[in-house]
């Protein structure tokens, strides 16, 4: 019998590291971070890419296609450097500053000692179908991003900021690896937005210097008692605060809602609770909850949670804007027993999930900072996210297909490695836009073939 081929890797062709054009004034002194930044510290960077089609000429025999992505190369590189003046945290590394007396361990960026961030070429022989075609979504995807496993602590030596450019036969693949310490998905998407914006303006003959419609707010919020900076009760060795994570082994799948079948289920749910405020996501995050809880198992006693990345900046009073370039989230967590969860309908759970929404307060993320200032500590994989729960990470409302690069839309979207586990689903925006929504869900093998045969969640589903 023939062994099966080899899988494909990523080759390594180039790498550089880039720099904005000029820094700023205040990139001299280092920017201290506030509590939302430092509990992010122990867990993975941001990882997430998009997929492009290759233009057809590029496809042609006798395309000079290595001339086509030099040049798109040079492009991507100066129309990051520009991006970078804006975000320019983004360019630094980390450091801790340490004193003796009184007492002082604070990790802050330097913006001002660094190379840069980082920018890699790499190359895979396989086809955009390849990627895309299989039911789950293939190993090989994890690299496409650097900075694998890495956590955010190690931005002390990693770049803050790493972009993958892999060229695949038809199609490429730009994915960004950004330190999680340093924002949340809404600021992960703003920078994507902005060097996008500022690369379609360079192509049409723009300079350098690019002034963006959203411009990013860098200045970070701490609470008004405690201005900063924030000392964290360590000692010189990091291991006393830092856990790797290694997740179990996973099936990772897209499943698509369409628009229509996101009414539904918000239309079912608001109509079980005679009522019109659960939205669109709490009504989805309901059935994923539901039918995830049903693959389990688990005996009705056992109590399950649901944990969902609830944004902060329009809670807080004064609010921050909605371009505020930092971390400003938090994992509200429900919970209940199996067996109430299970034995009443959808609604009740959306209800549920609404009604923490709703009581998520500024008094509520007052006192959340109040009590880590007092006694600091970082978030844990193993610890914040129990293996009887499901987290609804990242958003549907983010603009992810607005990104292009002189390739057109991207024809899928999708994520490395990092902060996926057991229960683990991320809401993206469909494709066709409308209020479609894709949801990537890592669930261990079993589970996910038990979760392919729940009948309440696959009628949701449309499959291609």
């Amino acid at each position: 019998m023939t062994p099966p081929p080899p899988p494909q890797s990523v080759r390594f062709i180039s790498d550089c590291f880039v720099k904005p054009p000029q820094l700023p004034p205040q990139s001299d002194h280092p920017l201290h971070l506030p509590p939302w930044d430092l509990a992010m510290l122990s867990v993975h960077y941001i990882q997430k890419g998009l997929l492009f089609p290759l233009p057809p000429h590029c496809l042609e025999i006798g395309s000079d296609r290595p001339a086509f992505i030099r040049s798109f190369l040079e492009k991507l590189e100066r129309s990051l450097s520009s991006a970078l003046a804006h975000f320019y945290p983004l360019a630094g590394r980390l450091a801790t500053l340490k004193r003796a007396e009184p007492p002082l361990y604070n990790v802050v960026v330097d913006c001002a000692n660094s190379p840069g961030a980082r920018l890699i070429h790499a190359a895979l022989d396989m086809t955009m179908a390849d990627i895309l075609s299989p039911t789950y979504v293939p190993a090989v995807v994890q690299s496409f991003f650097d900075h694998d496993r890495a956590i955010n602590h190690d931005g002390h030596g990693l770049s803050l900021l790493s972009v993958q450019v892999t060229e695949l036969a038809d199609g490429i693949f730009i994915g960004l690896s950004m330190n999680h310490a340093l924002g949340d998905g809404t600021s992960f998407w703003l920078f994507f937005n902005s060097w996008s914006e500022i690369f379609r303006a360079q192509e049409r003959g723009a300079v350098d210097v690019v002034q963006l419609s959203r411009p990013p707010v860098l200045t970070r919020w701490f609470p008004e008692n405690h201005p900063g900076p924030v000392s964290l009760p360590y000692t010189d060795d990091p291991s006393s605060f830092l856990a790797r994570f290694e997740a179990p082994e996973l099936r990772e799948r897209v499943f698509h809602f369409s628009a229509d079948a996101i009414a539904g289920l918000k239309a079912e749910a608001n109509r079980q609770c005679g009522t019109t405020k659960i939205s669109s996501f709490q009504s989805l995050t309901a059935l994923v909850w539901r039918c995830i809880t049903r693959a389990r198992h688990f005996p009705p006693s056992q109590v399950t949670g649901c944990r969902m990345a609830a944004n902060n900046r329009g809670r807080l009073e004064p609010p921050l804007s909605p371009e505020y370039f930092g971390n400003s989230i938090t994992p509200l967590r429900t919970a209940a027993t199996v067996g109430d969860l299970l034995g009443s309908g959808l609604g009740w759970a959306a209800q549920l999930l609404h009604a923490a929404v709703a009581g998520h307060s500024n008094a509520k993320l007052r006192e959340w900072n109040q009590e880590w200032i007092k006694r600091p500590q970082v978030y844990h994989m193993d610890k914040t996210f129990d293996p009887y729960s499901i987290m609804m990470g990242s958003s549907p409302r983010f603009d992810k297909y607005g990104n292009e690069f002189g390739l057109g839309k991207a024809v899928a979207l999708r994520s490395g490695y990092a902060n996926k586990f057991d229960g683990k689903a991320s809401g993206y925006p469909g494709r066709e836009g409308g209020g479609s929504i894709d949801l990537e869900i890592c669930l261990p093998p079993a589970t996910m073939a038990l979760l392919e045969a729940d009948t309440e969640f696959m009628a949701a589903v449309t499959v291609s």
